[in-house]
């Protein structure tokens, strides 16, 4: 019962550190006048993102022995896995159940071309990654080679974002939450916030973030081993839900706003994110953990339902030029699949 606890609080913890970050980034990207894609495939989708990520990044960079790195790599797998599947569907809901009151209905008028972008990114960068898996581990240097070319690749796809034009004013963001704090609000009620209270806001949710993934990673292991299941397999199930799901809420919301390039990018933004920094993690400091074999096989195999229901969701939007809600529902049914799998596993302990 006490590490479940540890788990509750340690998610409102992160949680609240995670709306605090996605709110105070956005609001730094619109100091900063960045565009659509940029504030939704890059700063929303790295908040969003960063929960999950430091649970990997904790779990192997400060963790000893093979059961924390077993939870690192399923955190990593399984944010890209969720995010392709799960929020996609999440979103597909949010999309039909406003469908009467949007003037396109279920079709989403979203930006094909960032989209498009987020999307081939993902797939080079996720690509690599899962190959880097398949590496031996001598050579050394070939899985540190990889990791410089995911970088690179991440690198390449912000600049490309931030290039972009801009496109995003201050009605596209909630209030700061910190706002209230900042003395000269009280002379100027309705002006933007200012950039120093923007990045205590940044500052503060790290923390609560960092603080949060710390107590997670105990709390996962310990459950694991009460309970007899595999810390890959219950990080790769948990970790992404309890992580990065309800973030995901921001995309519901920006659906009801009919922000819907804003509601997408916030997802495969964090997909691309998802591919390439945490992997690099793995690479880096636990290349022996990041491979495909016996014992992580399962885990493996959500990469490729992630490539899958990617497949389904974005080659008719590539074709067609346009996004339907009904389309995203896909991801459910390749959620269920998996979740069958995983459970199958379990049960038989194979």
């Amino acid at each position: 019962m006490e590490q479940l606890a540890t788990l509750a609080i340690s998610f409102v913890i992160i949680l609240i550190g995670a709306e605090l970050f996605t709110n105070g980034i956005e609001w730094f990207g619109r100091k900063l006048e960045l565009a659509e894609g940029a504030v939704g495939s890059v700063l929303a989708a790295v908040g969003t993102a960063l929960p999950e990520t430091m649970i990997p990044i904790i779990a192997i960079g400060f963790g000893t022995g093979a059961a924390t790195h077993a939870v690192g790599v399923g955190a990593i797998l399984g944010a890209p896995f969720m995010l392709a599947t799960l929020a996609m569907f999440v979103t597909g809901i949010a999309v039909l159940v406003q469908a009467r009151r949007r003037p396109s209905g279920d079709v989403m008028p979203v930006d094909a071309r960032v989209l498009g972008t987020d999307m081939r990114t993902f797939a080079i960068a996720y690509g690599l990654a899962i190959g880097a898996a398949f590496l031996p581990l001598e050579p050394t240097w070939l899985k540190l080679v990889a990791a410089a070319a995911l970088l690179g690749i991440y690198a390449w796809y912000v600049k490309s974002h931030f290039e972009a034009d801009p496109s995003i004013d201050a009605e596209d963001l909630a209030p700061l939450r910190f706002r209230r704090l900042d003395p000269a609000h009280r002379q100027e009620p309705d002006g933007p916030p200012r950039l120093r209270v923007v990045n205590v806001q940044v500052l503060a949710a790290l923390g609560l973030i960092i603080i949060g993934a710390y107590a997670f990673v105990g709390a996962v292991e310990q459950v694991a081993h009460a309970i007899g299941v595999s810390e890959v397999l219950l990080a790769l199930v948990i970790a992404p839900i309890a992580t990065e799901l309800p973030e995901k809420f921001n995309s519901i919301i920006w659906v009801r706003q009919g922000k819907d390039t804003l509601a997408m990018g916030n997802i495969t933004g964090a997909m691309v994110f998802q591919a390439s920094i945490p992997t690099v993690v793995a690479l880096v400091l636990a290349p022996e953990a990041w491979v495909a074999g016996p014992g992580t096989y399962t885990a493996f195999a959500s990469s490729a339902i992630a490539f899958v229901s990617s497949a389904f969701i974005f080659i008719p939007m590539v074709r067609n030029g346009r996004l339907r809600g009904r389309g995203l529902l896909v991801g459910g049914a390749f959620y269920v699949l998996y979740l069958a799998l995983v459970i199958l596993v379990v049960v038989t302990g194979e």
